[in-house]
């Protein structure tokens, strides 16, 4: 259909053009994409067998779908990636202010139109991108926001009386008519507003100021609603949620490779930092076990979930620390190092809701808890398991590094404003750490030896095995008697 060449109703009933509802639309073209093996739903990881399949089953189904889980869970997202399962274009009333169909008019300014000039009714074409509203829920929306109000300067211009129905001014639903409409955090709209929703859901019909009207609007609705706002801020009326057709539940990655996959994603924008800093699987890796560290933390409240977000900010705050450190040593390009991961704890002190034993042991310390309890964790995944218990004579394959401390003439450290170069050459001091990555990790990517050496430190140090001591110019390491011995 050469959408151009249309222009009126006569041209559109020409073409053949037949009305369907917005639920049908996003049936039909799911089935389509489906039958083609197309990606629905580009972006969405973790969700292949759990949350899209639900998804699709509540499309097919032409339900109204309420998307419950923690923040950070891609909600919202789900349901802006709905509007490419919208017809690329749909016909429109012209001048219409609630998107009438051309063949079948609801508003009273598009029947009288169509009455008057027939087949010569102008048209428009809406894009599907159009077709998106979306609005949060807060206390202080009212029901002439959602749903509309009479207007007095409408009334005044027009020389009309209240009592005339071309006073009302829609409000953001009317005005979404034929579209996909979003209202994130439900359970915040008061129960007021919330029973003026059901009512459109179930009686296609609106009440504004006195006036019942009539309008059968065609409508997707899409509900976000966070479990925690439950007791915390509200609830979701019971004749409401009884109108929902689907509720879908969402949830966090599963496993630290789905986890990468949404960081880098979302920081794709990062990309000229990405040129000359060098970032590790391992740091990677890392960076994600500490999410999934904070999601089981005693000291977090897990109600309040631990949001996607804070990956992405954190490998924001990874970067930036790298290349802070770059820019002031002089070097043009850097790799991560463990110690910039100090550089992402505000990013983590943003994000997560203490309980009452987290707040007195502060942010600070819960983010630091957070970084050493993933180092020790994924430790285990690359090297040999180091035993809490272990006979005093028994060699380990630790044994050689942890030897270099106690018989190194001086202190091991390792300051923040080493360049590369010196931060590479202090590292292979420690002739050992070559040997054990050698047996250990023979596969392991070379450009990423250093920053694996300092892991295995850091992780010696969780272990037991080393002490660590954090000062203003950088990080020292020692044997595990060596803070013992000089006091520190």
């Amino acid at each position: 259909m050469n959408i151009q060449n249309i222009k009126t109703i006569g041209d559109l009933k020409k073409a053949g053009y037949q009305s369907k509802s917005i639920k049908d639309e996003l049936r039909e073209n799911l089935i389509s994409k489906m039958m083609s093996k197309e990606t629905v739903f580009k972006g969405i990881y973790g969700y292949e067998s759990t949350v899209i399949p639900e998804l699709e089953r509540a499309i097919l189904s032409k339900h109204n779908i309420n998307l419950l889980g923690l923040r950070g869970q891609a909600k919202t997202r789900l349901a802006r990636l709905m509007v490419n399962l919208l017809d690329e274009y749909i016909p429109v009333v012209e001048g219409s202010e609630i998107n009438d169909d051309p063949l079948q008019p609801i508003s009273r300014f598009a029947i009288e139109l169509v009455k008057e000039k027939g087949d010569d009714t102008p048209i428009y074409w809406l894009h599907r991108d159009e077709r998106f509203a979306e609005k949060l829920a807060t206390p202080d929306v009212t029901v002439a926001d959602i749903i509309g109000d009479v207007d007095p300067i409408k009334a005044a211009n027009l020389k009309l009386s209240y009592a005339d129905d071309r006073v009302i001014h829609y409000g953001m639903i009317p005005r979404a008519n034929r579209c996909i409409f979003v209202i994130n955090e439900l359970p915040d709209l008061q129960a007021r507003i919330q029973v003026a929703l059901f009512n459109i859901l179930q009686e296609g019909d609106i009440q504004i100021r006195g006036f019942k009207m009539r309008l059968n609007l065609d409508m997707q609705f899409v509900f976000t609603a966070n479990p925690e706002d439950y007791t915390n801020r509200g609830s979701i009326v019971t004749p409401l949620k009884d109108r929902i057709g689907s509720q879908i539940l969402t949830h966090y990655p599963e496993d630290i490779e789905t986890a990468k996959l949404i960081t880098q994603q979302e920081t794709s924008k990062a990309g000229s930092q990405k040129e000359f800093i060098q970032v590790p699987e391992l740091a990677k890796d890392l960076l994600e076990q500490i999410v999934f560290e904070a999601r089981e933390s005693e000291y977090i409240d897990a109600k309040s979930g631990v949001s996607a977000r804070l990956s992405i900010s954190a490998f924001e705050n990874l970067l930036s620390t790298a290349e802070r450190r770059a820019l002031l040593s002089g070097d043009s390009k850097t790799m991560i190092r463990l110690s910039d991961f100090d550089g992402i704890v505000p990013a983590i002190t943003g994000k997560v809701e203490l309980v009452y034993e987290g707040e007195q042991e502060g942010a600070q310390m819960v983010a630091e808890t957070l970084i050493n309890n993933a180092i020790k964790t994924l430790f285990p995944t690359y090297f040999p398991e180091i035993k809490k218990l272990e006979k005093q004579d028994a060699e380990t394959p630790y044994d050689d590094v942890i030897s270099w401390f106690f018989n190194a003439e001086e202190d091991f450290e390792l300051l923040d404003e080493f360049t590369d170069e010196q931060y590479k050459n202090e590292l292979d001091k420690i002739k050992p750490l070559d040997a054990f990555l050698k047996a250990h990790q023979p596969n392991m990517n070379i450009n990423d030896r250093y920053f694996v050496k300092e892991y295995v430190l850091w992780a010696l140090v969780e272990f037991k095995k080393l002490s660590k001591h954090r000062f203003a110019e950088g990080t020292q390491f020692k044997d595990p008697y060596g803070s013992f011995m000089s006091g520190l």
